[in-house]
């Protein structure tokens, strides 16, 4: 049976997920990548290389994190997670970064070829606030 998750549900799955769907508006319409976040106090903090999605989030702040937990075909979670990307102010850049390889130690594959080629990386941090939050489950 298909029911809405109150706003704590919701807010709870978000929490204990660590992996999304981010999406965002490019000048060609709609773009949608996964993601690694972490979320603390209404804000899904994040990491990305320069590229297409900072691009459009710079332009156009507004974004939406998707985020599920799947047990079968009929027993589902899913949130759609409403905000505004904010870049990160350096002194809060060394705190998030922390938290970040706590929950992912291992860098993308993309991160880890560009690290063995280019050196260090332009890591861009950055948080969506969240404004708005919604959910279905199957259960």
């Amino acid at each position: 049976m298909l029911t809405r998750l109150n706003e704590t549900e919701a807010t709870n799955l978000l929490a204990d997920q660590r992996i999304g769907r981010l999406a965002c508006i490019t000048e060609a319409g709609p773009y949608v990548v996964p993601i690694g976040y972490y979320f603390v106090d209404g804000f899904a903090y994040c990491h990305s290389l320069p590229g297409l999605k900072i691009d459009a989030l710079r332009k156009d702040p507004r974004a939406c994190l998707q985020v599920d937990a799947i047990e079968s075909e009929l027993r589902w979670k899913s949130v759609l997670a409403f905000g505004t990307y904010e870049e990160v102010k350096p002194k809060e850049r060394s705190e998030i970064i922390n938290q970040l390889l706590q929950r992912f130690p291992m860098l993308t594959p993309v991160e880890s070829a560009l690290a063995v080629d280019a050196g260090p990386l332009p890591v861009i941090v950055f948080r969506i606030r969240i404004d708005r939050i919604t959910g279905l489950a199957e259960e």
